[in-house]
């Protein structure tokens, strides 16, 4: 992992550090950044970081409306997550999960959720949207720090199963 070598750990939130922590130990490749401006919306991060807002790995949690059970959708912030064809090839009904439910579960505020280093386990499903970049961008805890992250090791380091988010993007419409 790179990280910026004037970081100190005291100038990080502890839920930044908390996320930093887990990169390191992970061993897993990736960019460790934290930004002087806010990224807590998908555009906001492009355009702090210079990229386009389908290379940003925004974190949605959803809620099965029959159980409770949250789930963790890392989604190209390129486009929106249709509910009804997740819900469909999950088979579960979902919604968007309440923000006291998301804080309880991840330990993380929305607008920093990052797609690690949750408080309580979550089922992850990745965007197929994002193996189209070499380097996908998600928070890293706080809406002022992100980790840049090839699609193959965020799959790696969350244990998520890709997934078509939208119809658009189903195997059988993808031209990529």
């Amino acid at each position: 992992m790179t990280t910026p070598t004037n970081l100190a750990a005291t100038t990080l939130s502890d839920s930044v550090q908390k996320v930093h922590a887990f990169l390191q130990q992970s061993g897993v490749p990736c960019q460790f950044k934290p930004l002087a401006d806010s990224t807590r919306t998908a555009q906001m991060a492009a355009d702090v970081l210079g990229c386009s807002a389908a290379e940003i790995a925004s974190s949605l949690i959803f809620e099965n409306r029959d159980s409770g059970a949250l789930v963790l959708i890392v989604a190209s912030g390129g486009h929106r997550v249709d509910v009804d064809h997740v819900s469909a090839q999950l088979n579960m009904p979902l919604q968007l999960a309440r923000g006291r439910d998301i804080k309880r579960h991840t330990g993380f505020a929305i607008g920093g959720v990052p797609p690690v280093a949750h408080a309580q386990p979550l089922p992850v499903f990745l965007d197929t949207a994002l193996r189209r970049f070499s380097t996908v961008w998600a928070a890293a805890g706080s809406p002022f720090a992100v980790f840049g992250i090839s699609p193959a090791h965020l799959a790696q380091l969350t244990g998520g199963q890709w997934l078509a988010v939208n119809a658009a993007e189903t195997p059988e419409n993808d031209n990529g």
